[in-house]
Order: structure tokens, then sequence, then C-alpha cells
């Protein structure tokens, strides 16, 4: 096998040299078998940062370092994740390859004692506290696993030179105790005086309707709905160097936060909490509208997931019309706060996701890998390739080149020596070719996906031929 890659190498040195000399050629095609055997290497640029040559070497690329490109996050569960406390464990079995291939940061599940114990999800808060360490709600251990195993999972993400989020329900507790609530002549289920951490006890005065008012910005489920407007919940939360913010930072040791539902209550919630605790945040803000969400990531200084980037890209690939990607996206608007993704683990809609994955990663923002696309459902090699043109390649602002109903072509215009690159993605059931302006001027480029074997040169005005395969996508940079 190593003699028949060294041929392929050796095979393509020759074409490349035979194409050099031959100025009226507009490509030439080149073996990939190479390529497909090989990493990329990552040498030094001239201000530190890793940059990739196009070479080709059988070293190891080791533990994620932080690339010209930006990172790329892994939501490290799905909805009904095996039950019986083992998922902290198959998740730190992972960490090493993820980081081996450019994961910078995964995001947990929410990490402590919901009221359906050994088999909650964990968007049903009891005890912010038991993060699987106390005998409550019929179990010791949350659904994922103990404490000790979620310690060991961060110290492992560390290790490996990544972050690690933790994805927080601030907007509604369950699994209180009954209680005479005098704001609503009722009894309710919002006595938490008893939780077995003896940490951040709350009663009705906690939970809306209350002495502040009977509602804030939305209830989720019928679940009591806390009112942060309470000292007594803003303490716990994010004041307190022993609350749950800084609990969770300092001693816990997460990187940033994912906050869920944050419809439920006000941006200043998430903006006074990340002034007192800091880290990485990014909002679960569910709506469309890029106005909506751009206005709330400014308000609550925080990244938001780019729902408009998500349905554009469902309208696109399964709807046959890439002209939409067009139309007005977060990542457009505040790419240093979009957060893009193809699917969680609460919405799945997308069915040709290796499109939207081509497009995310190559595209403006904090692209989101989820758990079951990279481990079970896709392509891991194809995800690779992808991940490492994100982190290598994909610098720049976005420029686009051409759209119709089947083709998208787009150039990320390179940033500080990254020449950056070109995207073309094929909705269509046959090959297509388009001329584009590059920013290169009389270079050879190749697609770094290996789907196209043509290494064209640019001409002196920076144009090119470039083609992309049915159903498929190509990425165009200069060969170096």
């Amino acid at each position: 096998m190593q003699k028949q890659i060294m041929k392929a190498y050796l095979l393509t040195t020759i074409l490349v040299g035979l194409y050099s000399c031959n100025s009226n050629d507009d490509f030439v095609t080149n073996s990939t078998e190479a390529a497909a055997q090989f990493k990329v290497v990552n040498v030094t640029n001239h201000d530190g940062r890793p940059f990739s040559t196009g070479k080709l070497t059988n070293i190891p690329s080791g533990r994620y370092v932080e690339n010209p490109g930006g990172g790329v996050m892994m939501q490290a569960f799905y909805w009904d994740v095996p039950a019986g406390g083992t998922w902290w464990n198959v998740v730190n079995s992972k960490i090493t390859a993820w980081s081996n291939v450019g994961i910078g940061a995964i995001w947990l599940p929410p990490v402590s004692k919901a009221q359906n114990g050994p088999f909650s999800m964990g968007y049903d808060p009891t005890d912010y506290f038991d993060f699987g360490n106390f005998n409550q709600n019929g179990t010791v251990e949350t659904r994922f696993g103990s404490k000790t195993e979620l310690e060991s999972l961060i110290t492992k993400v560390h290790a490996e030179n990544m972050q690690i989020y933790a994805d927080m329900v601030l907007n509604h507790n369950s699994g209180g105790q009954l209680e005479n609530n005098p704001f609503t002549g009722t009894q309710t289920y919002t006595n938490f005086t008893g939780v077995a951490s003896g940490k951040f006890k709350r009663t009705s005065a906690d939970f809306y309707k209350n002495a502040y008012g009977n509602n804030d910005e939305g209830i989720f489920g019928g679940f009591p709905d806390l009112a942060h407007v309470a000292p007594n919940v803003q303490d716990w939360l994010w004041k307190r160097a022993d609350g749950v913010g800084k609990f969770y930072k300092n001693t816990m040791k997460f990187d940033g936060w994912r906050f869920d539902y944050v419809k439920g209550f006000g941006a200043w919630v998430i903006k006074d909490w990340n002034a007192n605790v800091g880290g990485f945040s990014v909002g679960e803000l569910w709506d469309s509208n890029v106005n909506i969400l751009n206005d709330w990531a400014n308000n609550a200084n925080s990244s938001v997931f780019d729902f408009a980037c998500y349905y554009k890209m469902n309208d696109a690939f399964d709807g046959n019309n890439l002209n939409v990607l067009n139309d007005d996206m977060m990542w457009k608007r505040n790419p240093y706060k979009a957060v893009t993704f193809v699917a969680n683990h609460d919405t799945d809609e997308i069915w040709k996701k290796e499109l939207a994955y081509a497009y995310i990663l190559t595209h403006e923002g904090y692209p989101t890998i989820f758990y079951r696309d990279y481990e079970e459902w896709l392509n891991k090699t194809k995800l690779n390739n992808l991940i490492w043109i994100h982190n290598n390649k994909a610098t720049g602002n976005t420029s686009i080149l051409y759209t119709d109903n089947d083709e998208y072509i787009a150039r990320r215009n390179g940033y500080n020596g990254n020449p950056g690159l070109v995207v073309y993605i094929n909705n269509s059931s046959t090959w297509q070719e388009r001329w584009i302006q590059t920013n290169w001027v009389n270079a050879q480029i190749k697609d770094f996906t290996g789907n196209s074997g043509w290494y064209p040169r640019t001409q002196a005005d920076k144009w090119v031929k470039i083609q992309c395969p049915p159903n498929g996508y190509s990425v165009w940079s200069i060969n170096m």
C-alpha cells in the first residue's frame, strides 16, 4: 500500500509539473489516492498561527489548537441518550478523537438533578448543585452519570485544550413540594427548601406570580416560572460567589453556557449573568426573524443560535431553491454572535445535511455539529475534512458569487495572510461548472475536499473555471 501511495504522489507531482508548462489548459486531472491516505500538514505563518500548506504528510494532527478560521462546537448529546448513568463516560471516550480532528468545544446537556431523576434529560431542574452526588428524585446519579464522572470529563476536555459548555435552564424549575401560595390563593409546587444540596432554596416568592408581578416574558410547559427580578433568584443564579454561575465556572470549571428557552425571560438576565460570571454564552431564541435574533444578542451581550440560517438552509437544500441563501441571516448581520447549526436535540428537519454542513463549515459564524450526525448518521471522514477546511481556510468576510435554484458559489476573502476559499454547492443531479472570480492572480488552486480532480490556474484577472459534483460540494483554495 505504501508503494502505491508514493506512486500516486509522484504521479500528482508529474501532472502538476506538466500543467504548469501548459498555459493553454484550463485544468489538469489529479489522482486523489494520496490525499485519501494522508492528512494535510499545518505550519506556522508570520503571525504565529497555524496555516495550511496543502502538502501531504502522515504526521498526526495532535490536540486541538486554535486555527485561523476559528473553532467548531460539538453538541455532545441527543434527545433520550441511553439512561443508566453511562453518558459522561461515553463522551469522555471520544474527546481525544474529537480534539484530533479539530473540534474546539463541546456542549453538554443540563448537568444537575431534575424531577424525573434517572430518566430526565435535565430540562426540568430541581437542584442546581446536585451533579449526581445526592440521593434525590429517586436516584443518586443523573441520567448521564455521577459528579465524579462529570468532573473527569471536564478535566479530559481541558487536557485536550478544548472548552466545555453547560446547558443552563434558568426559565423554570420542577420537582418542588406543594405549599400554600399567598399570591395564587392555591397550593403550588414551588417549595424547593428541601433540596438535598441545601443551596438555592426557593419558595413561592421566587416564582410568578408573586410580589413583583403576575408573569414575565414566557411560561414553559406549565412548570413553575422563576422570577429573575427576585433578589434571592439573582443572588443564587449569578451574583453570589457560591451561587450557580460562579460555582459552575470556578469550581466545576465550565467555560461557557448554552441558555435554554431565552424567550421566557428578559435579555437583561443573560446580560447580568455574563457581566457577573463571564465565559462564552449562546442563547436558544427559537425565531427565524433576524431582527429579533440580532436585537436579543445585542441586548444580552451574547451569541445566539442562527435559526434564520437554519430555516433558510432547509428551504434551499430540501426545497431546491438555493437562491434563498441570498436572504438575511444572523451570521450575515453579526457573525461574531451567530452560532450556526444543521440539527440539534430539539429539531432535525434538514434532509440534505451534507450540503448544509458544507455551508456552515465554510461560512462565517460559529458552527455546531450534532452528535448523531457525526457519530452515527453521516460520513465522518467528510465531516472531518470540512472541519479541517473550516479551521484552516474559512477566513475573511464572505462574497456570494453566484446562485440559482441548484447552484451556490461563495468566496471567503481571506485574512492576515490566509488565502480564504471558494465553496461551490450543487443541488442538482449532474456535474456543474462555472467561471468565477477569485482573489488570486495566476495561482494554481485545488479542491480541498477531493471531490474534484481539477487543478486549475487562475488568470491574471483572477477568473477561473471550477466544478462541483452532483448533490455535492467542492471547496477551492490555493494549492501551496
